[in-house]
């Protein structure tokens, strides 16, 4: 009886390993969920469940790169999104993203980060549509987050996921309205695995217990587009210069700390027209709208790709429009070894500032 357990056992590995895994999957996802008021302002707007659907083309990582293994061979690929508002008000959202996909617990538990741009179908207007203040632009950048179980090529390729989403929508204060959504729900879908080849097998060859790099000194160059809460003011350029150190401590990490000089013109035209509509307010239309700042920062290195986030202090802002407390979340992207391009979201909070692009070196 042993021996039967045996060879029905050896017979089911050896047909396990036969299988070939594919490299490619898709998956089509519909959510149902909630608009979540963060703002006193858009709760007039949220008169019904937004849903939608979410379909995504994937391509498997097997560990050929380094990176790859380090992350648990992720997938990566493009998403299109479609969202019904469930309010006439705020229109219908058109989304197209790049993402990757994290698996944990086994390869079922997959975490999905996507960025990219949306179209609003009805945005704000001062005379057709002034009720919208989510949406200043019909153009805007998108994040979603997906959090799912997945098992994926159940029968002839053919597999099952659900789970958590998030999708938020802002133009980062490029144009007045921008109070944004923050959509939450629940999602169910079905995925297909292709291109199954007996060489996709997962490689694992790499050692992060030794890696680490000395001190690095970066100077970066950010710019971008801002208007005011004032709707119908004008849009302004906004400048940033700064350096920071960082401290390279594995091959997914660092950390950073430095110091930025920021030029937001659109508050030196704020300034402006505070000091007259407000007479009565402290500041003077000569109040210096410069600040500078210190920040502490962390850096996940994913490829060429790196996502940061930092948290800064305002030590020299006159005028305290804002606090002094300001974050940034960004991704960057390294086209040589020391040169990379940068794109961020600077906020203060849950209120965006400006939506920065740049360039940087790291010496």
């Amino acid at each position: 009886m042993r021996s039967f357990y045996v060879i029905i056992f050896f017979s089911f590995t050896t047909f396990a390993q036969e299988i070939p895994a594919g490299a490619y999957t898709v998956d089509a996802n519909y959510f149902y969920g909630n608009i979540i008021p963060h703002r006193q302002s858009i709760r007039h707007l949220i008169t019904g469940h937004p849903e939608g659907m979410v379909i995504s083309f994937n391509r498997k990582t097997f560990g050929k790169m380094v990176w790859e293994q380090t992350y648990n061979f992720p997938d990566y690929g493009v998403s299109f999104h479609y969202q019904n508002m469930k309010n006439e008000v705020l229109g219908d959202m058109y989304g197209i993203y790049g993402h990757y996909s994290f698996y944990f617990l086994q390869r079922q538990v997959i975490l999905r980060v996507g960025q990219g741009v949306a179209y609003n179908t009805n945005p704000y207007d001062r005379e057709k549509n002034f009720r919208n203040y989510a949406y200043g632009t019909h153009l805007m950048p998108s994040t979603y987050f997906m959090l799912n179980y997945t098992k994926q090529d159940v029968w002839q390729g053919l597999g099952l996921q659900a789970g958590l989403i998030f999708i938020h929508h802002s133009n980062a204060s490029m144009k007045s309205p921008n109070t944004s959504t923050n959509t939450f729900a629940v999602n169910v879908g079905l995925n297909y695995t292709f291109d199954k080849k007996e060489q996709n097998q997962y490689v694992h060859t790499a050692d992060d217990s030794v890696y680490r790099q000395p001190l690095h000194y970066n100077i970066i160059f950010r710019g971008g587009i801002d208007q005011s809460d004032v709707i119908g003011t004008k849009q302004y350029p906004y400048f940033t210069l700064g350096g920071y150190v960082d401290k390279r401590i594995s091959r997914k990490s660092s950390f950073q700390f430095g110091a930025e000089f920021f030029w937001p013109k659109y508050l030196k035209e704020y300034i402006r027209y505070m000091a007259i509509a407000y007479p009565e307010s402290p500041a003077s239309g000569r109040t210096d709208y410069r600040k500078l700042g210190l920040f502490g920062g962390y850096e996940l290195y994913v490829n060429k790709l790196s996502l940061e986030a930092q948290v800064g202090y305002y030590v020299y802002s006159p005028y305290n429009s804002t606090g002094k407390l300001y974050e940034r979340v960004g991704l960057k992207y390294y086209f040589a070894r020391n040169i990379y391009g940068l794109i961020g979201l600077k906020t203060h909070g849950a209120k965006a500032e400006v939506m920065e692009f740049g360039v940087g070196v790291r010496l």
